[in-house]
């Protein structure tokens, strides 16, 4: 058990643990569990599935030490999968034992399994919480989402095409008809002891639960990810607040509206709102830090900046690599920023950050990258609308539970299931 520490609430642990195999591979869609869908990261999407469905042991199984650090971040426990159990011909199967190995060695012996795919971004957590009732019961020995489809199923051979479920002779209404039962892939739900005997997902009595076909998308393709960002994009909810200790934006589109009065000396000015003012220095009386963040060298830019007393960068070509060094020099976490853009070369900062954020009317490139889309316009109070977002966090947390909230159900027994020289 070197490296590994057992869980408080005994040598069994949880009695229901979800299991998230995340590889960092992917030929199909490169770096496929990283992308993200209305603004959160697939493997992130899958631990806020599992905990919202009520249960607090989530383990994400990974050879990707990014995949790693998103899954710590969303609240979930990390094993780092060996490199022979993470290429393109290694099983789900093969990874969801090597788990239960290592959460065994640590002291950690479920009696449920759910396991989640990261590739479906729209796992039902309420379908996910009723199927572990039925394992947990004994009602069933394996749960799986399905969804009900009326489709008439053919196969193709060298003599034409022939019939699977149904007979071709006869074509009766709809009504008339039983469904079948088409599996998403978005969840299974085992019982532990029945999988450890027969090493494979399916065995013993196979329950259905029914979920929506809207939720069964599973990306496993460039078209099936330009689907799933356009509706994770529709199905944005709205925050009522923002966790974050830093709040990070573009200059041109967030604090303006995007345009410019030239002189006839070349000079430039700009009209912004007394509203962003208010808001940046509630900010800053919170202890939140704020930084502009800009493409061009403009003197109106460091102007705004001095007036609201706020740190500025200026001709930043790489908006991804300057946010990234400010964040280290700041000690503060990706995931504990908040960035505010509208345009494409905000798009490298968008996709590092816990919040990426965009204004009404930003380039439609970015609006996949954004987890909000703000109400108020650039140049009107956007600014100021994300300022209290984030002062409505702060002014939920009581002293010191806002570190409590983030790492409560953090699985410890196999957070370094490896020793770090083991990973690869």
């Amino acid at each position: 058990m070197s490296g590994r520490s057992v869980p408080a609430g005994g040598a069994s642990g949880p009695s229901v643990v979800a299991l998230i195999p995340a590889r960092g591979g992917s030929k199909g869609v490169p770096s496929k569990n990283l992308r993200r869908i209305g603004g959160v990261p697939l493997v992130a999407r899958a631990v806020h599935a599992a905990r919202a469905a009520g249960i607090e042991a989530v383990w994400v199984s990974t050879d990707d030490p990014v995949i790693a650090d998103i899954a710590r971040t969303a609240g979930a426990g990390v094993i780092i999968r060996p490199v022979e159990l993470a290429g393109d011909d290694a099983s789900s199967e093969s990874a969801l034992l090597h788990a239960l190995d290592e959460l065994a060695e640590g002291g950690v012996l479920p009696r449920t399994i759910a396991f989640l795919q990261a590739t479906s971004p729209f796992i039902d957590a309420a379908a996910l919480a009723r199927a572990v009732g039925r394992v947990e019961r004994g009602s069933d020995d394996v749960v799986i989402a399905a969804f009900p489809t009326y489709a008439f199923l053919w196969s193709l051979g060298d003599r034409g095409a022939s019939a699977v479920n149904h007979d071709q002779g006869v074509r009766p209404r709809r009504q008339d008809r039983e469904p079948h039962w088409q599996e998403t892939g978005a969840f299974y739900v085992l019982s532990a002891s029945g999988f450890l005997a027969n090493r494979f997902r399916f065995f013993g009595r196979i329950g259905v639960e029914p979920v929506e076909e809207s939720t069964a998308v599973e990306i496993d393709d460039a078209t099936q990810l330009a689907a799933a960002e356009r509706i994770g994009a529709a199905r944005r909810l709205v925050p009522a607040a923002l966790d974050v200790d830093a709040v990070i934006t573009d200059f041109d589109g967030v604090h303006t509206d995007d345009r410019a009065w030239t002189d006839a000396d070349g000079g430039e000015s700009v009209q912004v709102s007394r509203a962003d003012g208010l808001g940046v220095e509630m900010l800053r009386d919170a202890g939140v830090q704020v930084l502009i963040m800009s493409k061009e060298r403009n003197r109106v830019v460091a102007a705004r900046a001095a007036k609201l007393r706020v740190e500025v960068l200026q001709a930043v070509d790489d908006k991804a690599a300057a946010l990234t060094a400010w964040a280290q020099a700041q000690h503060i976490p990706l995931e504990r920023i908040a960035y505010v853009g509208n345009d494409v070369n905000d798009a490298g900062a968008l996709a590092l950050v816990g919040w990426p954020i965009v204004v009404p009317g930003a380039h439609p490139s970015v609006l996949p990258l954004a987890r909000h889309v703000l109400t108020t316009a650039g140049g009107r109070g956007a600014v100021r609308e994300v300022a209290e977002m984030v002062l409505a966090a702060r002014a939920t947390d009581q002293p010191g539970t806002a570190d409590q909230s983030r790492a409560a159900g953090r699985p410890e027994a196999a957070d370094t299931a490896r020793s770090e020289g083991d990973e690869r």
